[in-house]
């Protein structure tokens, strides 16, 4: 039961990071000018891999094995730039932002975030913890169902 309750909070956490970059995102929608003074705002993307500390095993239940890893949670990797997509272009030469010369002279580089994606990863984001979530309440309701089977 334990395991359950392990697996599901690596959910939880790497879901609530999830959300936050992706509230990240939405924040710097519109900036055109980062610290860094590297161009305008990269999206930001997490990027998760399973948990792998099982070596293959054989049961009754699965007579081919389980490849290593499975059922055993979920990690981040790394937060990476989305640096494949291209930003947006908006022809403002009166910005401060805006390109001074070249074929883009005029065009301010805005963000390459797409907010109705992003609201869709966030709202993916957001159920997947909750499923979650449920697994836990679910585990601590077993657990105390049992409890109560030992007092009677």
């Amino acid at each position: 039961m334990f395991e359950a309750v392990n697996i599901a909070s690596t959910g939880l956490t790497a879901q609530r990071l999830k959300m936050d970059v992706i509230s990240n995102n939405i924040a710097n929608a519109s900036t055109t000018r980062t610290n860094e003074g590297d161009g305008p705002y990269r999206k930001r993307r997490v990027v998760m891999q399973p948990v792998n500390t099982r070596t293959r095993w054989k049961s009754p239940v699965y007579p081919f094995g389980l490849r290593a890893g499975d059922g055993e949670g979920v990690r981040v990797l790394k937060i990476e730039r989305d640096e494949t997509s291209p930003v947006r272009l908006v022809f403002d030469p009166s910005h401060p932002d805006a390109v001074k010369v070249g074929p883009k002279k005029g065009y301010v580089e805005y963000p390459n975030v797409d907010i109705v994606s992003e609201m869709v990863d966030m709202i993916a984001a957001s159920r997947s913890y909750e499923a979650n979530s449920q697994v836990i309440q679910g585990a601590k309701s077993m657990f105390q169902s049992a409890l109560q089977i030992g007092r009677a």
